[in-house]
């Protein structure tokens, strides 16, 4: 199994209250954010994000860190699992000139309004059936988008990230430690269907035999 690296820790951290999304949070709103449109992204923040556009402070100050960690360089290739419209890939592909970036996402709506420079680089894919063949990809990353499995598919795209990836692999899922950020996960959470105390996901990744490095989303 590999190893607990916090590869985010230069992420930008949400300063917002969410106590009120406890209460207000409805099942109608968890099925609307997880048709992952344009609802989820660019909708109400009762379905998502209220809004999802491009700022480099989110991921210029990531990048170097996966760059560090896996000595990326322009001869390198990595797949961003869950990629949304980009903005990880297009930091990446412009902080690493020459570097190859590919991203899939099951939402189509995301495909459709990524950033123009790495549209093509983009397309519409499931993680459990990742277009790719058998270690074709460097390195491959999944921030935040896992979680949204169910447990049973969840293994099959753990697996796909292995079959896919030569180097190494990194991923992020929505976890706690205790009964207090559990309680605020239940706040937090729309979209994920499997979300496990890390002790239990440590196990999970090595029941499965998933070999790349991980880390936790705490909100």
């Amino acid at each position: 199994m590999g190893r607990e690296v916090n590869l985010m820790k230069n992420y930008p951290i949400s300063k917002r209250d969410i106590s009120g999304r406890l209460t207000s949070k409805t099942d109608e709103d968890r099925q609307i954010a997880r048709e992952f449109g344009k609802e989820f992204f660019d909708g109400s923040r009762s379905h998502g994000y209220g809004g999802f556009s491009y700022d480099p402070r989110f991921w210029e100050n990531v990048v170097p860190m996966f760059q560090k960690h896996w000595s990326l360089s322009t001869n390198s290739s990595v797949l961003d699992i869950g990629c949304a419209k980009g903005f990880m890939i297009y930091d990446m592909r412009r902080l690493i000139p020459g570097i190859k970036v590919y991203g899939i996402d099951i939402s189509q709506y995301a495909i459709d309004n990524a950033k123009e420079e790495i549209k093509s680089c983009c397309k519409v894919a499931n993680a459990r059936l990742l277009p790719f063949d058998d270690n074709s990809i460097d390195v491959s990353i999944s921030i935040t988008t896992l979680h949204n499995l169910a447990e049973k598919h969840l293994i099959t795209a753990l697996l796909e990230i292995e079959r896919v990836s030569r180097i190494g692999s990194f991923i992020t899922v929505d976890a706690y430690r205790n009964t207090k950020e559990k309680e605020r996960m239940d706040a937090w959470n729309l979209t994920a269907k499997t979300v496990m105390h890390v002790d239990h996901w440590k196990e999970f990744f090595q029941d499965v035999g998933y070999t790349g490095d991980y880390y936790w989303f705490f909100p």
